[in-house]
């Protein structure tokens, strides 16, 4: 599966911002979908995870009430919603993709390329 992340951009801390990550193949549906972030000089960190179905979640304690992560199985498509944007929400986004399998474990099979997010206080 191929992935290309969109909607990063400059915004001001407090604002909100919408990810989106389309995907080729026909059976996107069977992949979990995940969302990743590396900050300059930090290791890449899992940010939010979603099932097959789209029925559960999971969210790094950092952005747990802030960003919801979804997907629309017919457009091949997840998305990212990120709201009350903190400085330190700044980083590379990556959305990821792993065929079934559990959205606690990182173990992703397939990336993105990366989508800049920078929020200025």
């Amino acid at each position: 599966v191929q992935l290309q992340a969109s909607g990063g951009g400059l915004v001001q801390a407090g604002d909100s911002l919408r990810l989106s990550c389309a995907a080729s193949g026909r059976t996107f549906s069977n992949y979990v979908m995940g969302w990743f972030r590396q900050a300059p000089a930090k290791e890449r960190e899992f940010v939010a995870a979603i099932a097959w179905s789209g029925g559960t979640v999971n969210y790094a304690d950092s952005v747990k009430g802030r960003f919801t992560i979804s997907r629309d199985n017919t457009k091949n498509t997840v998305f990212l919603r990120m709201s009350s944007l903190k400085r330190e929400d700044t980083a590379v986004y990556y959305c990821a993709a792993k065929w079934l399998g559990s959205i606690y474990s990182y173990d992703y099979n397939y990336w993105g390329q990366g989508t800049q997010v920078t929020v200025s206080s």
